[in-house]
């Protein structure tokens, strides 16, 4: 028997993963870039130089997913606090929103990780 999770559900799960991946390896890596941005001109040009690189660019563009998903996510939890979109169809229907605004912002923000060289 396989059990499906409702779309509520996936979204409410992924806000909480999202969100433990923010806090590890995010905070680690904001400390360390703000850290390299800082120490030297020598670093901050190390810095600009790791930014260039492809990986790094696929990794900002999946934490930027995190944040935005979170993001949104911890919006449709405070509706839902304040008992907004409580019913069955509302809540499919602000998942939906959820995932669909979420990938939109990551397109439009990565724009700028994608466009730095």
């Amino acid at each position: 028997m396989e059990i499906k999770l409702p779309l509520p559900a996936v979204i409410s799960i992924l806000h909480r993963v999202s969100g433990v991946l923010l806090f590890f390896p995010g905070i680690p890596i904001l400390l360390y870039s703000l850290q390299m941005m800082l120490d030297s001109p020598q670093s901050h040009d190390d810095f600009h130089a790791i930014l260039g690189c492809i990986p790094v660019k696929m990794g900002l563009t999946v934490l930027l997913w995190f944040l935005m998903h979170h993001l949104c996510a911890g919006i449709r939890h405070l509706a839902l606090d304040l008992h907004y979109g409580e019913g069955k169809e509302q809540a499919r229907v602000s998942g939906r929103l959820v995932l669909i605004v979420g990938i939109i912002l990551t397109i439009l923000f990565g724009a700028i990780i994608w466009q730095t060289e």
